[in-house]
């Protein structure tokens, strides 16, 4: 099972190239940052939209835009994965989207994993003018019509919510044919056919939505139907703690990454932090690769 960190990189904490360094030097196989544009000072959203939801830190409306933060950390790492946790694939212009995408994925060395999500901030979406209730059809669309522009010398899309004539777009991605999709947060049936479609991963939040039998079942069905194997999909967990104990049983369970949080801390306090989660990464007997 690989291990990597998940960290909001917001202005006041330790900087993303500095991150990315320590992150390396630790020997953790790859850095996440999650996203959000901003966040409405109306807070009529609870925090991930669970109702009895505790104040919605800083870090939120304080974190730098993640591609530029990835692309920055890429400068100073050449083994570590590059990932976005998540992006909030319905908020943005597909266009851009797919090329921040691929040139990213480009100028890092084949690095990046492109972790997706539907969003939760309903007030945040629609000052996007994205119809909150549509989010999930509308990634779809984006995330399908990106596929176009990564894999087709001449593309182009023609749905409800994402429309262009043939276009040429460059560059293309390093990894063909595109950059690993991985699903972030909890899943039913229709998101599960959404992985189905067009993602290579599913990695949802530790102890809020969690992966069971029931799940894997409902997933294997999903892949079934789209004709893929039952097992062609990565597993992964967000938000892990770092105790030994979880670790092993996440690895007994066949998954195949484990993300633990950091909390936007300065340099000293990160470096300290993950020389504290590599100890409990090799207590549990995992190799750090």
């Amino acid at each position: 099972m690989r291990v990597g960190v998940m960290m909001f990189p917001t202005d006041t904490a330790i900087q993303p190239v500095a991150l990315a360094r320590a992150v390396e030097e630790h020997g953790f196989e790859s850095l996440w940052f999650p996203e959000h544009s901003h966040i409405p000072v109306s807070r009529k959203s609870p925090w991930g939209g669970q109702p009895d939801a505790p104040p919605l830190p800083e870090m939120y409306w304080r974190t730098h835009d993640q591609f530029v933060a990835l692309a920055a950390a890429s400068t100073a790492t050449s083994t570590l994965r590059l990932a976005t946790g998540i992006t909030l694939v319905a908020q943005r212009d597909p266009l851009w989207l797919a090329k921040e995408v691929a040139s990213l994925d480009v100028l890092s060395g084949g690095r990046f994993l492109f972790g997706i999500g539907y969003g939760w901030n309903r007030e945040e979406a629609e000052d996007h003018g994205i119809p909150f209730r549509h989010r999930r059809e509308i990634l779809r669309e984006k995330v399908l019509a990106m596929r176009e522009l990564w894999t087709k010398d001449v593309a182009e899309f023609h749905g409800t919510w994402v429309d262009f004539e043939p276009s040429w777009a460059w560059p293309k991605p390093e990894q063909r044919p595109h950059p690993p999709i991985v699903m972030g947060g909890g899943a039913g049936p229709k998101t599960f056919a959404h992985i189905a479609e067009f993602c290579q991963g599913w990695m949802p939040i530790y102890g809020r939505h969690g992966i069971d039998d029931a799940k894997l079942e409902q997933l294997g069905d999903a892949l079934e139907a789209a004709g893929r194997p039952r097992d062609d999909v990565e597993l992964g967990m967000f938000g892990v703690p770092p105790k030994p104990d979880v670790l092993v049983e996440l690895a007994e369970l066949g998954l195949a990454r484990a993300v633990l949080a950091l909390p936007p801390e300065g340099e000293e306090e990160i470096r300290a932090r993950l020389a504290r989660y590599a100890k409990v990464v090799d207590d549990a007997g995992i190799t750090r690769d």
